[in-house]
């Protein structure tokens, strides 16, 4: 299966309607909404944040504003969109308490969100990730937001079954085998939501589990094996070679931030999504190895090496989406070889956005 293959024709969602006009008509339930976004300053929030201003929303957001070096959350843009930026800490329940007391709706992305990080930094995911997370539900609770939808993670998945060959099609029911601390995070995050919400509570919630998340302007973090898309093309615009982490046969579901910020905003008001589970992806699997060919092909003479899989890196699988389709009446829209085109000529037209610390180092 190629890496484009699931295009859609002519722009459609799949109902048959134009997908932005019939994403940003349904949004319009949001407008003058009070919706609070907790890390909202990364690439997934800050995207989310504006489609929510876009259609008239009043975003709050929460975020420590550190998860990146650098000017990279400048580079994201939160804070040209009009919406009100805390920097502040969820585990911080005054802040939380502050600004749910009036939301109507809440998105909880803030996380330690990175594989690697939480391996080595146990400590610091269990704050943010749980701890973090219980204080956000409690206070959602207590002040009868009317929906909270959680950001979970396809990494819950695992390997899927041991006992059959991948890739797997990961759907919301199957037995769930998480490989890392992150997954194991976002797991407890996904059942104490379902502890504390719900109609007996007067707080609806939503899950949407998130595959591969990648696009412009997503710069890679030091230390992390995450984020393929912009790794290969960093390594390939600075003339290193490709690291193909375990021979690059990983196997991703890759969805680009435009579609994740659309899906999230739809779980907020679609009325099927209530105390309901999804997969957001786009249902094509793609290798590392697929991704380093498309992204050679900006960079001639790009050359590829083989090394160790990190741990706690999943061989990952794609996604069941018909749930999706179904609950939020929305599928994918960007293509990997659309969506990698973007990033390599977002990044070829924007060199301020090259890493120092990543350009500096010689290792």
């Amino acid at each position: 299966m190629s890496a484009g293959s699931h295009a859609l024709p002519n722009g459609t969602n799949g109902t048959g309607t134009a997908a932005g006009d019939s994403v940003l008509s349904r949004l319009e339930k949001l407008r003058d909404a009070r919706v609070v976004v907790t890390g909202g300053g990364g690439l997934v929030g800050s995207r989310l944040v504006a489609l929510l201003r876009r259609v008239g929303a009043d975003v709050a957001v929460l975020d420590r504003m550190d998860a990146y070096p650098e000017s990279a959350h400048t580079t994201f843009g939160v804070a040209r969109t009009g919406a009100r930026l805390v920097v502040g800490d969820v585990c911080d329940r005054a802040a939380v308490a502050g600004l749910l007391r009036d939301a109507d709706f809440v998105v909880h992305a803030a996380a330690y969100a990175d594989v690697a990080a939480c391996t080595r930094r146990p400590d610091i995911a269990f704050r943010a990730n749980v701890q973090g997370t219980q204080v956000v539900l409690e206070e959602a609770a207590r002040a009868r937001v009317r929906r909270l939808v959680l950001v979970s993670s396809a990494s819950v998945y695992g390997d899927g079954p041991a006992d059959s060959p991948g890739p797997h099609v990961f759907h919301e029911d199957q037995a769930l085998f998480p490989l890392s601390v992150y997954a194991n995070g976002k797991l407890w995050a996904e059942h104490q939501t379902r502890l504390m919400l719900g109609a007996e509570s007067g707080c609806e919630y939503a899950v949407v589990r998130y595959f591969s998340v990648y696009g412009e302007p997503q710069i890679p973090k030091p230390g992390s094996h995450s984020w393929m898309v912009p790794w290969l093309s960093l390594q390939a615009r600075l003339g290193r070679p490709m690291r193909l982490n375990g021979g690059g046969v990983q196997v991703r579901d890759l969805v680009h931030v435009e579609d994740i910020a659309e899906a999230t905003a739809l779980a907020l008001v679609e009325e099927g999504m209530a105390e309901q589970t999804v997969n957001v992806g786009t249902g094509v699997p793609t290798s590392v190895r697929e991704v380093a060919d498309l992204v050679a092909g900006y960079f001639p003479g790009a050359r590829r090496i083989v090394t160790p899989r990190p741990e706690g890196d999943p061989l990952g699988g794609y996604a069941d989406t018909e749930r999706c389709a179904e609950l939020l009446r929305w599928r994918a829209r960007v293509d990997v070889a659309e969506g990698v085109d973007r990033y390599v000529r977002w990044l070829l037209a924007t060199p301020e956005a090259m890493p120092r610390w990543l350009v500096e180092d010689r290792a």
